[in-house]
């Protein structure tokens, strides 16, 4: 199999997990989980260093918060999270709530407050740099944040200060919530000439194909923050889930249950 089959067959177990886990709950973060689901494996798959109990491990965020669905499922297949951790999701005694927490495993920030990740990032990889680390970071930020005014402090700030072991990929699905992006906001495009105007390195990449992802990154300059504007479906996976705002925060019946499963075990068939 290529790297591209196998980051797929990654996704889709990914997603299957998702979805287990919905059953318990009465709602869930699904589609912007599943909008980013190939970008946060990318991250952990294909680019972070992990080395356990190391200063030396590569870091990466979840900005995007209610994204983190599949932050947890990725953290339970490499064993930094166990399958009680996340079959207790958002119960009483369990550790996981619908946004990352500091101090869980794993999770390097509290996010869910749209606009402070980035931030975060900027203010450890500053850290890393001033100790001549070798320590790179990862976010994934929502195109939501982007409406911030404390996102484009960090990014102007992160370019001041030559932070180049910065490394951000923006889930731009289009959706802030249950409302088109570029139907409330059409000033917010175009992205890149925005970012790049910044003095990142900046590119647009399809964000559900892993190949055209690490491609995107690899044409960066290596000397500035890094931004890829990952195009990406809310929902991607499931097509009744698709593009559709009310399955933003909702969980499914038993019934779309299955028939969402069928979907993803017949696309592992083939």
């Amino acid at each position: 199999m290529t790297r591209e089959d196998l980051a797929a067959a990654r996704c889709r177990r990914y997603r299957k997990r998702i979805l287990e886990i919905s059953q318990q709950v009465t709602a869930l973060h699904i589609a912007p989980a599943f909008s980013c689901t190939e970008v946060v494996d990318a991250i952990y798959n294909e680019l972070m260093i992990q080395e356990k109990d190391s200063s030396n491990a590569d870091v990466f965020i979840m900005s995007k918060g209610h994204g983190c669905m599949i932050q947890y499922v990725i953290l339970e297949e490499h064993g930094v999270l166990l399958k009680d951790h996340l079959d207790s999701y958002c119960r009483p005694n369990g550790i996981l709530g619908a946004h990352p927490d500091y101090g869980n495993p794993g999770v390097r920030a509290s996010t869910g407050s749209l606009g402070h990740g980035l931030g975060m990032i900027v203010g450890q990889a500053y850290a890393e740099k001033l100790k001549n680390s070798d320590v790179k970071f990862y976010a994934v930020l929502s195109d939501g944040e982007l409406q911030e005014g404390s996102t484009w402090e960090a990014i102007s700030m992160a370019a001041s200060l030559n932070l180049n072991n910065i490394t951000v990929f923006v889930d731009n699905n289009d959706f802030t919530s249950l409302e088109r992006m570029s139907v409330s906001q059409p000033a917010f495009y175009p992205v890149v000439d925005k970012v790049a105007a910044f003095n990142w390195s900046v590119s647009e990449a399809d964000g559900h194909d892993t190949g055209a992802l690490l491609a995107a990154l690899a044409d960066l300059e290596p000397q500035k923050p890094k931004m890829i504007i990952a195009k990406t479906i809310k929902g991607k996976g499931v097509s009744f889930m698709e593009g559709v705002p009310i399955w933003h925060y909702r969980s499914p019946s038993s019934e779309e249950f299955s028939r969402a499963i069928i979907e993803l075990t017949e696309s592992d068939a083939q």
